[in-house]
């Protein structure tokens, strides 16, 4: 299951930090990644429960909405 970067509302956003590193098992739910937006740091959540497979994406990398940052294999 992929995890893309949901509309924030912001044309461009840069992921600032990992909260979970690959092999980390995740729910639903949980914050998988930090991205700041002008005037916000923004926590994306993952979308199922499972282990994270892959990073697509490194700190200080840009982003736009719906842009794939990471996988994970689910359960």
């Amino acid at each position: 299951m992929p995890i893309e970067l949901p509309d924030l509302g912001a044309p461009r956003a840069v992921l600032s930090l990992w909260y979970a590193r690959v092999g980390d098992r995740v729910f639903a739910g949980d914050r998988v990644a930090e991205v700041l937006i002008p005037g916000a740091t923004v926590d994306v959540p993952a979308p199922v429960g499972g282990v994270v497979a892959a990073q697509a994406v490194l700190a200080n990398d840009p982003l736009v909405a719906g842009q794939l940052i990471g996988e994970i294999q689910e359960d």
